[in-house]
């Protein structure tokens, strides 16, 4: 049997096949089809089913990673969405926290709101902090409304209430009018989507959900019936922005939770390529088409967070704590005004992509530059699937960026890749240095069809000694999909001064949260042998604004448990800022439980053939530009055809069908029992 899972991203749709026996997988890569994702999705099946001739019935499993709710928030293309929220409060969307992402630039733009002022409703009621009610919503004041804004033709209702974490009785009785008088529209209720203190924060998450409802309900059914219409008979997962996955009709009820869920399905399959090679602690780096995305894992461990914000718009939901920049293969390079080189982070992307698609594109782009450097076949991508002229990169290189800054082609295509590296640096700097950790202590695992091309330069520049570079590279968030558990969050408030806690008032808040988790992994269809739990507590100094997490040891919890979650939170309120007060008073504000569905992970297939001589792979040879040696006669070496092997020189070129990987001067790689490139980026 085999499990399939196929990432859509914005230049390239990714497939890739498990064979759930054997560990094998196989990969395949086709064009985007931004316009509707299920083309490609459809497509791309079939097409990998018929080249590794697969029997469409031999499909267990179907993950699917997609970009459609963060394409919706981008384009404001969601559902016309109502507000209902306390009286007095309709404009907390707007005014938000009085924070400015660019302190000192007064022309900031702030991101527009999914929900215009006249759909902004208010009701009379009022919940107190302590949770009672001061006022009761009456249904005499909801049901008028409801059916006014059912007459201006919204489409979803998002229901926000002050502190209705602590007691939703007023929620529930917005529901139930919704129930009563208008059962078909989609709505949202901030108690259930996100129980959490923070208004503004649980407003805007609960407002995303119900703008991506009713649009994300009809891609989900789209998608069924494709895949229906080539045979598929499995119900399809969604990844999430935690690295899991869920069910379709759990997608439908909360899509806020794949609003960022990209590149989540990237690290969990970096994690479980480089945990079998025998590497905890990494960093991601995905180099795409349009950006790159970084993470750092330790132990095996992702990092999350739950202070993302999604296009500008805050979300609660726990997401992995990836950075992006816009620095991808498909970056356009340019002269500014004051006659600085700049690349991105407008992008190319994949139509009409780099000039060498002589698709229109005259502009040079990353990828145009690792062509004159001759670091790409200078005549197809793909496995020779879509053709390329490198001619055309020269040239644009010549006329836009060589000849206005009076250098040669090379220097030009060189000073764009450096820049280009410098941003991603940067990216790193920000998940390492900036909190507290030596990226010197990581592994950079590269994927991503462009991440190897630049991975090992990126690692001389942080001081990271070992590159793992998976066999799959471009296909490596499709195979995360396949290896992802199934996740699903939820949180409780209780404000709870450190010195008045006790094991029993932790167990009281942790409790009810696992039995959703159980009741909700039931209704996955989970058995219970494979169902875990994983708790956290976010903790800070009282008077501090923000929380850190801290984990919560597992079984019933116990005074030593309690201490240990003290000093855990003084390391890493160090890590953070540098310092701890063991004297000043701590508090607990949330704790999270996060319910785990363990899928069964195969095994990684082992390469049982040896390599004795890089020369068995070798298929060419090419002139290949690199900063320390300038021009250099490089062999170029097909990666299909690679064994095991101890060592292997650079300067070299390895080509494969999703990528290529560039090994500069001075350094050299082994070829894994899985079949990895692990780099040793100083040659020692």
């Amino acid at each position: 049997m085999y499990r399939i899972g196929i990432d859509v991203g914005g230049t390239f749709t990714d497939v890739t096949l498990l064979n759930s026996e054997t560990g094998k997988y196989y990969t395949y890569k086709l064009s985007s089809t931004l316009q509707d994702q299920s083309v490609a999705i459809a497509n791309g099946t079939k097409e990998t089913l018929e080249l590794y001739g697969v029997p469409v019935a031999e499909i267990e499993y179907f993950g699917h990673g997609t970009t459609v709710a963060t394409n919706m928030i981008i384009e404001r293309k969601g559902a016309k969405t109502a507000l209902i929220t306390t009286k007095g409060f309709r404009d907390i969307l707007e005014i938000g926290r009085q924070t400015r992402p660019s302190l000192y630039n007064i022309m900031e733009n702030k991101p527009e709101t999914l929900v215009r002022r006249a759909l902004r409703t208010e009701v009379d009621e009022r919940t107190m902090a302590d949770g009672s009610v001061l006022k009761g919503a009456k249904k005499e004041e909801i049901i008028p409304l409801l059916k006014k804004l059912k007459e201006e033709g919204v489409e979803s209702i998002a229901v926000c209430f002050l502190f209705s974490f602590m007691n939703a009785e007023n929620e529930k009785i917005v529901e139930e009018c919704i129930q009563e008088v208008w059962p078909e529209v989609y709505y949202s209720i901030s108690s259930t989507i996100l129980p959490e203190f923070r208004e503004f924060e649980r407003l805007s998450t609960t407002v995303i959900n119900s703008y991506l409802g009713p649009r994300m309900k009809m891609y989900i059914n789209n998608l069924k019936e494709r895949i229906r219409g080539i045979g598929v008979t499995v119900e399809p997962y969604i990844t999430q922005s935690n690295g899991g996955v869920m069910s379709i009709s759990s997608t439908v009820e909360t899509p806020v939770q794949t609003a960022l869920s990209g590149p989540s399905a990237g690290v969990m399959g970096a994690i479980y390529v480089a945990s079998a090679a025998g590497f905890k602690d990494i960093i991601t780096y995905d180099m795409g088409g349009t950006s790159t995305d970084v993470s750092m894992v330790r132990n095996g461990i992702a990092e999350y967070t739950t202070k993302r914000k999604v296009c500008g718009l805050p979300s609660g939901v726990p997401m992995i704590d990836v950075h992006a920049v816009g620095a991808g293969g498909g970056s356009i390079a340019h002269i500014d005004n004051a006659g600085a080189l700049k690349v991105g982070p407008e992008s190319a992307g994949a139509n009409p992509g780099p000039v060498a698609y002589g698709l229109g594109n005259d502009q040079p782009v990353v990828t145009d530059a690792n062509l004159v450097l001759g670091r790409i076949n200078p005549h197809y991508v793909l496995g020779g699937r879509l053709k390329i002229d490198a001619e055309l990169s020269r040239a644009a290189m010549k006329e836009k960026i060589a000849d206005p800054l009076g250098i040669s082609v090379e220097e030009a295509a060189q000073g764009i890749i450096s820049v280009v590296n410098s941003n991603m640096v940067r990216a790193i700097r920000v998940i390492t240095v900036e909190k507290g950790h030596n990226p010197t202590d990581f592994a950079l695992v590269a994927y991503g069809g462009a991440g190897p091309l630049h991975a090992v330069h990126l690692a001389q520049d942080m001081g990271i000694r070992n590159v793992l570079i998976p066999p799959a590279p471009g296909a490596l968030c499709a195979l995360g999909l396949l290896t992802a558990d199934i996740k699903k969050n939820y949180v409780k408030t209780a404000l709870m001064p450190y010195d008045e806690a006790t094991p029993e008032k932790i167990n009281e808040a942790l409790i009810p949260l696992m039995e959703q988790g159980h009741r909700w992994l039931e209704s996955e269809k989970v058995p219970a042998e494979r169902r875990c739990f994983h708790n956290m507590a976010e903790m800070r100094y009282i008077g501090q604004n923000y929380e850190l997490q801290v984990e919560i040891p597992a079984g019933e919890i116990t005074q030593e448990d309690l201490e240990q979650m003290k000093q855990d939170f003084f390391r890493s309120h160090e890590m953070t800022y540098g310092y701890y007060n063991p004297n000043a008073p701590i508090q607990f504000v949330n704790f999270r439980c996060e319910a785990i569905g363990q899928v069964q992970k195969p095994k990684l297939a082992e390469l049982t053939e040896t390599m004795e001589h890089p020369r068995e792979a070798e298929i060419s040879r090419r002139p290949v530009y690199f900063p320390e040696t300038g021009l250099t006669d490089c062999p170029v070496y097909d990666r299909a055809k690679f064994g095991r092997c101890d060592r292997v020189d650079g300067p070299c070129i390895v080509e494969q069908m999703d990528s290529t990987i560039v090994i500069p001067p001075n350094t050299w790689f082994k070829v894994d029992v899985y079949g990895n490139l692990v780099v040793n980026a100083f040659g020692d």
